[in-house]
């Protein structure tokens, strides 16, 4: 708490001195977050990315007052995970950020000074954006790890999704959710859960008589899918919160859904769109690769450098893949095989290595990537498409579960991870 109150008494005297020194533009700061600050200008800058973004989709916005705070909302959230990164004692690094914007810029068709080309004329500044999308992938590898681990599916589970999926008809279908959460504190009161009842009511009333639901949920939802419109993505509704897809099962595009109460508060949705249809195919991949994980005697830039030539040498003509992965892959599994990974669905990999896979030309050798496993180059060396067995629908009704749990487990980690700090916002935001 110290620390807390001489932050606070340093952005006071920051802040009187600002007054002394009025023609100067000043950065201010907009709440105090355990021991770090949320700056005005980075709510700014979001406001302006989010109006941009809007802008170019046709897209109405409520009032810059609740977009500010939603915005606040969004970069307080961002501040608690980045400060759990560093406890965790996790760290992106300039090569795997190299290596996750080149996968983007691949997946985009474009090279590498395209790609900085497009980020200057819709972002402004490329380090900026560079530096933005470090901040996201850590973020999001603080989620997988902190909610993760609070997940167990029993085989039991699996056994009675696959049953109801086939007395219902097992389907594809996907939906694409709109979300607004009107939230109510731990341990609420009557009088506030009452109130956020009333609070809900309204938007449904709003959205009925023909509201925007993306302006909505901007200006009023608690969740963190506001500033996206309360945009949740695609699912299947087997992967979507129980209570979710209890609620969306039956329903029809653009149908308004709720008030439903959960522990979070009260929870309205819509179907922005369904896609999909009945399958029973599954598409395979068959690769090799090689594993180079870094470490006290290995650096980051020498497993790099060692992949990157031995890419060069292979398209060469001058390395063999097999004997290269069994003298050097750390992958125990596969080093043994030259490397081979055999038949096998690419959901079932990390996200940086099914990407990679996904983006590559049958026979194709990747550039060397990072993953958190290490640094490693793939080919891809066959494709199919197979009728899905009893053991692949086990494996996708595993994924839709833990799908489903993860949206769950995040919100709660999300809203454990404020509960238990120190923010303080210092004055409304204009």
């Amino acid at each position: 708490m110290k620390l807390q109150l001489l932050i606070a008494s340093s952005v006071a005297a920051f802040l009187a001195f600002s007054g002394q020194a009025a023609e100067q533009k000043i950065d201010g700061v907009a709440a105090i977050v355990n021991n770090g600050v949320v700056l005005d200008s980075e709510v700014t800058d979001m406001v302006n990315k989010v109006k941009r973004n809007a802008q170019s989709q046709g897209q109405t916005l409520p009032s810059d007052r609740a977009l500010r705070t939603q915005a606040l909302e969004r970069l307080i959230s961002n501040s608690l995970q980045m400060q759990m990164a560093k406890r965790m004692g996790l760290q992106i690094t300039d090569p795997q950020l190299d290596q996750a914007l080149e996968n983007v810029a691949r997946s985009e068709n474009l090279t590498m000074e395209q790609f900085r080309q497009r980020i200057v004329q819709e972002e402004g500044d490329y380090q900026e954006f560079r530096e933005r999308f470090r901040e996201e992938i850590t973020t999001g590898e603080v989620l997988r790890a902190n909610v993760q681990r609070r997940i167990y599916i029993s085989p039991q589970e699996i056994d009675t999704l696959m049953k109801v999926m086939e007395e219902q008809g097992a389907s594809n279908e996907q939906y694409n959710i709109g979300h607004i959460l009107i939230s109510i504190p731990n341990q609420a009161t009557t009088e506030q859960i009452t109130e956020a009842k009333d609070r809900a009511d309204k938007v449904m009333k709003l959205l009925r008589e023909g509201s925007d639901f993306k302006k909505l949920a901007i200006a009023s939802s608690s969740d963190s899918t506001a500033l996206d419109g309360g945009d949740m993505g695609w699912m299947n509704i087997n992967e979507m919160p129980t209570l979710f897809s209890d609620a969306i099962r039956g329903k029809k595009k653009t149908d308004m859904i709720g008030p439903l109460r959960s522990g979070a508060g009260f929870h309205i949705l819509t179907i922005f769109d369904i896609r999909g249809a009945n399958v029973a195919e599954l598409n395979e991949v068959k690769s090799r690769h090689v594993l180079i994980k870094p470490s006290i005697i290995m650096s980051e830039e020498k497993a790099r450098d060692t992949l990157k030539q031995f890419v060069a040498d292979f398209k060469a003509g001058k390395a063999d893949f097999a004997e290269f992965a069994s003298a050097n892959s750390e992958d125990p599994g596969s080093k043994l095989k030259g490397g081979e990974l055999g038949w096998a669905d690419p959901a079932m990999y990390v996200p940086a290595f099914r990407d990679t896979l996904n983006m590559l030309q049958i026979e194709e050798i990747s550039e060397p990537f990072r993953t958190e496993h290490g640094w490693h180059v793939v080919q891809l060396l066959d494709k199919r498409v197979v009728d899905m067995t009893a053991e692949k629908k086990q494996d996708q009704v595993y994924r839709m579960l833990f799908n489903r749990r993860f949206n769950e487990e995040q919100a709660n980690f999300l809203r454990e991870l404020r509960d238990q700090a120190f923010i303080e916002v210092l004055a409304e935001t204009e």
